[in-house]
């Protein structure tokens, strides 16, 4: 395995003569990322806000008044954003009073577990409290960007062609896909380094790493409140604006004349943005930080930067995503509208394709010729491995992410046959819309799930439990690219409100719903990515917790793996399976009563104010009472899944020990993808089968907009609402958080009765 090799020679000497170290690289290309973010932000800046004429002789805004037109439109930005930023100060209030109280939590239960050592309980409560704050950080910069930006598409669909309002939104994204990078990387980094100073040996880099997954848990726990409490406020305000707006009165979706109308287009930008952004930011967190533990032997005989391998393939993801985003805006920039898909699907493509020479790369240039690593299962069992067999690993996740990505674009974008049925189904009513929405969730499981069987049977046969470590690692490599198009959505859908809102020209309208319809599809590509790099990360956490309780016992536990026949793990495994569905009905629930509230508001405002649905009104809907009641309903929501989610495992582990918390996770991770999958791919296809009936004209089979047809569609859109933006997405994150919060008071379970747990069982 170590005989000589021209690619590795050629790779050593360049990372040699050039001088480059992973310290250099990694705080290299954070600092790119974060730049090139910036400059995004400046091009995006110079846009005014100004309703402006195609020409002298014709306009795309309704009227001759550009003036008037401006100033609505600045009426609105500034109430979308206002709306939003109020949202976030009040959640994130709440979540700063958890952060102190859970650091506090975690330093003595950690400290406890290790014998006291409060060094140990100090670095993992405050690697803790910087996840969480990067999280925050994430979740609140992509919100400001997104609100920032959106009003400027609207404005930018007023000039002809395409590539002016493709590129707004598209820079958007890369704001928030390159600064979130950047910062998670440079943050993680540098906290390493700061742990380093204590542990220089790297017999004690075992320690490092384990304090290090403090940051993944502070990220994740972010993210459950961000998915959750985003989730409920935009579904809430969506499904009651959607109910008694569209079905009930026939008015266009985002009309001016819905109370609710601001209130959805807030809930765009802090579930849709803010929660994705502390998502995937989350699972980039906890996916290092389980390659980090599970590899910490690899110091020993590597070297600190074969150690940090992980981080060096993320820092190269940020390099390849940036050069990549030129093919959008430049070098192939959108001129017609079938051009905005394929510019996007290019992006996921292009990096995943440059991904894989660059990731080889990588692994000859800083991991040595061949390196030991202990293995997951056996005693003494030590791995030899190749830099080969762990570029290997990475590239399987990079394919394999690409490839559920493009299935899931095909279960849910209406250019192809199953979401075309759903469509078909509502000439016989919502049932049957309903009824083929959740068969064709179901279907769109089968192959995503035989996929990520493949790269992990690949991944774990090459290089143990490190191999699946890195396949999460090498799904979430253009992670960049994956944020940049998945933010895009969002800021074009806010733009195409606006534009209704401000009473533009229906031919604005229909640009940025073109926009938007391409961005659906990238962001149940987005989720698709998501939802198979959260089961590879669970799994490599799963990996981490009994690599660590093995550490823990001296190999007295889990040395031969664990049994999945003993009782007590064979019992929580079936308890673990029903946590998802527990927690899916939860959030669902939530939304319902939410949208309940808010179907009342609106409609009470409509018997009130009669005025408010003449064609011109003289009457102002109150839009602060809908804001309100999202937000109320979203902080009081998002607190209860939470608990449930995080209080399980720590409550097991302490009570019932260690091989009860293996069970728990695994069936966690088992049922948590398959309704993940289905629930997202049901609301995506759903979601686009009422746009293609939109699309038809009156006199096709699809009767178009108005129809009982469309009105059967909308219900199932409608249903389909929670199931995508809230329920199936914030599942990611109950197989992540469950597995990093199990990992991270590892030893504290063990030191209940030598992992029996509190009751003592065997």
């Amino acid at each position: 395995r170590g005989g000589y090799n021209p690619g590795r020679s050629f790779a050593n000497c360049a990372a040699t003569t050039m001088g480059f170290s992973a310290t250099s690289i990694i705080i290299g290309a954070a600092i790119i990322g974060m730049i090139w973010g910036l400059l995004q932000f400046l091009v995006i800046a110079r846009i005014p806000i100004r309703s402006t004429s195609v020409d002298e002789g014709s306009s795309l805004v309704s009227g001759a008044n550009d003036e008037a037109t401006t100033q609505r439109l600045i009426e609105i930005y500034e109430a979308i954003y206002e709306g939003a930023e109020s949202f976030l100060k009040a959640e994130y209030t709440v979540c700063a009073y958890f952060i102190v109280v859970f650091s506090a939590v975690i330093f003595v239960l950690v400290s406890w577990g290790t014998g006291w050592d409060f060094a140990r309980g100090l670095f993992t409560a405050v690697s803790f409290v910087l996840g969480a704050g990067t999280s925050i950080v994430s979740g609140y910069l992509g919100m400001k960007v997104a609100v920032f930006s959106n009003v400027r598409t609207t404005v930018s669909a007023q000039k002809p062609g395409w590539t002016a309002c493709f590129n707004v939104a598209f820079r958007a994204g890369a704001v928030m896909g390159f600064s979130l990078c950047g910062l998670g990387i440079l943050m993680l980094y540098l906290t390493a380094l700061a742990f380093r100073v204590h542990y220089p040996v790297a017999e004690d880099w075992i320690y490092l790493t384990e304090s290090l997954t403090g940051y993944g848990l502070g990220g994740s726990s972010i993210a459950m409140f961000g998915r959750v409490g985003g989730g409920i406020y935009t579904k809430a305000a969506d499904v009651g604006a959607d109910l008694v707006g569209k079905v009930v009165h026939g008015i266009p979706e985002d009309d001016p004349r819905n109370p609710a109308t601001i209130a959805d287009n807030v809930g765009d930008n802090v579930g849709d943005v803010a929660g994705m952004g502390s998502d995937l930011f989350g699972s980039f967190a906890e996916a290092t930080c389980a390659a980090l533990v599970i590899g910490s032997s690899i110091g020993l005989t590597g070297g600190w930067d074969a150690m940090v391998f992980p981080i060096i393939v993320s820092a190269v993801g940020i390099a390849v995503c940036l050069v990549c985003s030129f093919l959008a805006t430049h070098i192939f920039p959108v001129k017609t509208e079938a051009g905005v898909e394929n510019a996007l699907k290019l992006q996921l493509i292009s990096t995943t394709v440059l991904m894989i020479p660059a990731v080889y790369g990588a692994a000859v240039g800083f991991l040595p010729p061949s390196f030991e690593l202990n293995a997951a299962v056996g005693i003494d069992k030590t791995l030899t491995l190749s830099p080969w067999e762990a570029a290997v690993c990475v590239i399987m996740g990079a394919v394999g992410g690409l490839v559920i990505g493009l299935l899931t674009e095909y279960f849910t974008s209406h250019s192809y046959k199953p979401v075309r049925e759903v469509a078909n189904s509502c000439k016989t009513g919502a049932a049957t819309n309903i009824i083929y929405g959740i068969a064709l969730g179901y279907k769109s499981v089968i192959i995503p799930v035989i996929v990520l069987a493949l790269v992990i049977y690949g991944s774990f046969t090459l290089c143990d439990m490190y191999g699946v470590a890195l396949a999460a690692i090498g799904f979430l490599s253009n992670l960049a690219t994956g944020l940049t198009i998945d933010v895009y959505g969002p800021v074009c859908d806010n733009a195409g409100g606006i534009a209704e809102m401000a009473e533009l020209d229906p031919a604005v309208r229909e640009k940025t719903d073109a926009l938007d319809a391409a961005g659906n599809t990238t962001a149940a590509i987005g989720k698709g990515f998501a939802i198979g790099s959260a089961a590879l990360v669970s799994l490599a956490l799963f990996g981490a917790f009994v690599t660590r309780i093995r550490h823990s016992s001296d190999d007295t536990l889990f040395s031969n793996g664990v049994n999945m026949l003993e009782p007590l793990t064979f019992a929580f495994l079936i308890i673990g399976g029903m946590i998802p569905f527990a927690f899916a009905a939860m959030t669902m629930k939530s939304v319902g009563e939410a949208a309940m509230a808010m179907v009342v508001e609106v409609q009470r405002q409509f018997d009130e104010k009669p005025h408010l649905l003449d064609a011109n009104p003289t009457e102002r809907p109150d839009y602060d009472a809908c804001i309100a009641i999202s937000t109320k309903a979203s902080l009081r929501e998002m607190v209860p899944p939470g608990i449930m989610v995080m209080g399980t495992p720590l409550l097991t582990g302490i009570f019932f020990g260690v091989t009860a918390v293996s069970g728990l996770l695994v069936g966690s991770l088992i049922a948590s993808v398959q309704l993940a999958i289905s629930m997202s791919n049901s609301g995506g296809a759903w979601d686009n089968a009422k746009k293609y009936i939109e699309k038809a004209s009156p006199d096709s089979e699809l009767k178009g907009k108005g129809s009982d047809i469309h009105k059967a569609a909308v219900v199932g859109d409608t249903v389909g609402d929670p199931f995508k933006d809230t329920s199936g997405p914030a599942l990611n994150i109950v197989m992540k958080l469950m597995a990093v919060l199990a990992l991270v008071f590892a030893d504290t379970f063990y030191a209940v009765n030598a992992g029996r747990g509190v009751f003592n069982l065997s």
